[in-house]
This record gives C-alpha cells, structure tokens and sequence, in this order.
C-alpha cells in the first residue's frame, strides 16, 4: 500500500452496513472531516428536477466558462456511498473538486437510497436528471452534445447502467462515462471480490451487504448490475479507474477489456497502492494523482 495512505488506515473508522442509518450518520461525519472546498471561481446553485418523485440536483457552475458562446459542456455526477449512503451534501467536496478540475458544469444527483427505495428508484431518478440536463439544454447554457454520465463506487455502476438505458431506449445522447471504482456485478465472484476480506473502507462483506439493500428481493438486470449485460456495443466512450486493494477492481478491469472488445473506445487506469475512496485523503501524493486525472479526462473527452 502507498505509504501515504497507510499512515491514515488507523483513522477510518470501522463500519459495516448492517444498520443504513447509522451508516450514514458515520458516512456523513467522515465527509465534513474533508477539507472545505473552494468555490470561489464556481456558481453553485440547488435545483429540483420534476420526476415522480422530484429529484434533488445541486448544480456547479465554472465562472471561466462562457455558455453565451458556444454551451457549456455539462456532467451528470452520481455519489457513491453503496446506494445505502451520500447526499449532496456529503459529495459537495468531490462534485466541487470535479467541476474546479475540468471546467465542466456538474449537476450532482440527490438519488433515493436504499433499503427503503431498493432499485431502480437510484436508476429512475440519475435517469430522470439526465433527461432533464438534456431537455432544458438551452435554459441551463448546456451544450446537448456535451453531456457526459460518471460517479464514484455505487455512483459509478449507476453511470453505466444510465448509460445502457439511454443507449436501449433511444434517449439522451451521452458524450462519455467517467466511472470511478464503479460497482457493477452483484454476483461478487471476481478474485478481487472473493479476496479483498479486510480492505479498508470497503471490503468483501461490505460490497455484498451493499447489493443486497439495493436490489431487495428483485432479480438483477443489466441495468442495476451492468457487468450482466451481453452486449455493449454502441455505448458512450469510457474512463475508467480503479483502485488495487478495492474488491471492485477485477469486475472493472473486465468490464473495460469487454467494452474494448465490443468496439467502445475505453481510458483504463489502475492505481497502484491504493484502495476504495482512498482519494478522500486529499494530501496524499497518489490521490493528488488520481483527482486531477478526472478531471483532465473529463477535459479531454468534452472539448468543443
């Protein structure tokens, strides 16, 4: 492990999510432990998207950017927090890291949780902010062809289950996918799942008690676990990250080798010494890396 962040393994606090609610209280606590972002050079403004129920959106700006001209090109961000935990709030430091490092309008989603909203309520509402982003372009000073999905852990497997949503039901054009250690395969058979007992953060039990409050007693589709889907042709082109001690990484690295193979054109990096979320440990050298890098890639793939 990067010694860096082995220094701070003793300070994360050991959780599990047997009780959701209490899990949020210690998730939320450890978020406010984040140094406060800077958002001096962004508009930051909360919004709420129509949809049944409606959607919380809290919206980021760039001052630099100049939408009169020419749209602005725009992020549809999910949190993660293993669909149990996270709000705008507790993502409110990364969304803002995001948005300051690509230049990128970031509309960071305040989906339903569960267990109490199991799958697809996460799925109906990134969906609905999605096609809300792309209806209400020209209100928002959003370029429609510039419209990216992406999330973190959770947030993550839900960007790419957005993504083939869109992509069977002919809805909104989506530029690109910026998955952050997504959670993707419920089945949890990858060596990386099986092994990964006593990671930090995030480990195997963890993963399985997270899949199990999301999909309650209904089946996994393609679209709630997208490592199940046979075909991903035609999706949106793809960054993905993955962490080496996270139980994610090998159905990550999986789902990118068959994106290539299915013609999807896919950035894969693999960070070497770090695990799940280890990029909340914002003086490490590695996680400097790491956050700078989304927000280059997001640069790079919404350019004019």
């Amino acid at each position: 492990m990067d010694p860096e962040l082995e220094a701070f393994i003793p300070l994360f606090p050991r959780t599990d999510l047997a009780d959701p609610v209490a899990a949020r209280g210690r998730f939320s606590e450890l978020a406010a432990a984040v140094p406060v972002p800077d958002t001096t050079d962004l508009d930051v403004e909360d919004r709420t998207v129509p949809a049944d129920p409606a959607v919380p959106v809290r919206i980021y700006r760039p001052r630099r950017a100049d939408p009169v001209k020419r749209g602005q090109a725009a992020l549809v961000w999910l949190h993660g927090g293993g669909f149990v935990m996270g709000d705008l709030d507790t993502e409110h430091p990364w969304a803002t890291l995001i948005a300051n490092g690509s230049g990128v309008t970031v509309i960071s989603v305040g989906y339903r949780l569960a267990p109490e909203h199991p799958f697809p309520a996460a799925l109906d509402d990134a969906y609905a902010v999605l096609r809300w982003t792309a209806e209400h372009a020209a209100a928002l000073g959003i370029d429609p062809e510039r419209i990216a999905v992406g999330g973190h852990s959770a947030g993550g497997g839900l960007a790419a289950g957005v993504a083939l949503r869109a992509r069977d039901e002919r809805g909104p054009a989506i530029r690109f996918q910026l998955l952050n250690q997504p959670g993707l395969d419920d089945r949890q058979e990858t060596w990386s799942a099986r092994n990964f007992t006593d990671t930090p953060w995030f480990n195997r039990d963890k993963a399985r008690a997270a899949w199990r409050h999301y999909l309650g007693s209904a089946p996994a589709t393609p679209y709630a676990a997208p490592a199940r889907a046979e075909d991903l042709s035609a999706l949106p082109p793809a960054y993905i990250a993955t962490a080496e001690l996270c139980p994610n990484r090998d159905e990550d690295l999986i789902y990118a080798q068959r994106l290539l193979q299915a013609g999807v054109s896919v950035e894969l990096h693999q960070w070497p010494g770090t695990f799940h979320g280890s990029q909340a440990i914002v003086s490490a050298e590695v996680s400097q890396r790491q956050n700078a890098e989304l927000g280059a890639a997001l640069r790079r793939a919404l350019a004019g």
